[in-house]
């Protein structure tokens, strides 16, 4: 009778020592699988089997089982792209970005922003049509989101994982790796047809020399002899045309692993990745300067198209001379701009 009432207490205690047994069961369960299966593959693991796999005195028998791998069960290549990556990408990437930071400022604070020769004329020259403007800000927004997800997934963990914690840190670099997967191809495509777009104005020439003799301008007087594209501009284009594809190219080698590529090419796209990136970030940024705060005029051209006479006399002398007779005043661009402006709101009311 007593066993009866004290049934369910009975009961009760049972499971809790079949639970706390189960408990202390998993982890000699789990290192006994860990241990037969260790067994089944390699037959018999001991230090010096191990010193052999180390060493690479190995037959099939230590193989791993990734498809089509002959990579030992210690891969030593994984350690040497770490070694690479750790040592020497990501310090790279620290000095060529944050010294361009730190150039951009110091010639700011000594020289400032390149201002226009004479007054303006107020007479305007077409330079970029909207095709092409839609197309580099569409690039270059890509650009700069590509380069800022890249800048967190290789240093991020260093400033934002030690601020916000690990749940704010995990979903930072979640995002950005979906966006710089995402991206990247789509960042490929545009930038192929950019540059093909612009590949007519950028051939070198001659006088492009005198131009970086003379810095660009910075060193003696007037300002050196430049076609449609200058010296500097010219280099942006073949920097992109060589290492920006270069890094596209790598990328497409990371985002889509799944043909044929062994973990060895895996490895070296992703250094040559993270050095062409890091590499093109630093020079955009002084693109990004001279575009905007660093000379005057400079950024009108691709926003609204059309830039002043003088501006086009400073830096673009032997373009202007080609094109200076299409000069259009710049009151009859505000009438045009004003009329088509009148026609959208009119066709955009109901009848």
């Amino acid at each position: 009778m007593s066993l009866c009432r004290n049934g369910p207490l009975l009961g009760l205690l049972l499971a809790v020592l079949l639970a706390l047994t189960a408990l202390l069961a998993a982890p000699a369960m789990a290192q006994a699988e860990t241990e037969r299966e260790a067994a089944t593959a390699v037959g018999g693991v001991s230090p010096d089997i191990w010193r052999q796999v180390r060493s690479g005195e190995v037959d099939a028998n230590f193989r791993d089982t990734r498809f089509d791998s002959t990579y030992n069960l210690v891969n030593s290549s994984g350690e040497r792209w770490r070694q690479l990556r750790n040592r020497w990408v990501s310090p790279f990437g620290l000095i060529a970005v944050g010294g361009m930071f730190a150039a951009i400022a110091l010639f700011y604070v000594i020289i400032g922003r390149k201002d226009l020769s004479e007054p303006r004329t107020g007479r305007k020259l077409l330079r970029w049509p909207l095709f092409v403007r839609s197309l580099h800000w569409t690039v270059a927004t890509l650009f700069i989101v590509l380069a800022l997800t890249g800048l967190n997934l290789l240093y991020g963990k260093y400033v934002f994982r030690s601020l916000f914690g690990d749940a704010v840190w995990g979903s930072m670099i979640s995002a950005s790796k979906l966006a710089h997967n995402y991206l990247g191809p789509l960042f490929g495509v545009l930038l192929i047809v950019l540059l093909a777009r612009v590949l007519k104005h950028n051939w070198p020439k001659r006088h492009d020399l005198e131009w970086f003799r003379q810095g660009g301008g910075l060193v003696g007087k007037g300002h050196p002899d430049a076609g449609f594209a200058n010296g500097g501009e010219k280099l942006w284009f073949w920097l992109l045309a060589t290492a920006g594809l270069a890094v596209v190219a790598s990328g497409f080698v990371l985002d889509f692993p799944n043909y044929g590529q062994s973990r060895d090419t895996m490895q070296w796209a992703n250094l040559i990745h993270g050095v062409g990136a890091l590499g093109l970030t630093a020079v955009a940024l002084g693109h990004i300067y001279i575009g905007t705060i660093g000379s005057e005029g400079s950024l009108e051209g691709m926003t609204t198209g059309y830039v002043d006479e003088t501006w086009a006399k400073d830096h673009h002398n032997l373009w202007y001379e080609e094109v200076k007779d299409q000069a259009v005043p710049e009151e009859r661009l505000d009438a045009a701009s004003a009329t088509d402006g009148d026609r959208n709101e009119t066709a955009s009311r109901p009848g």
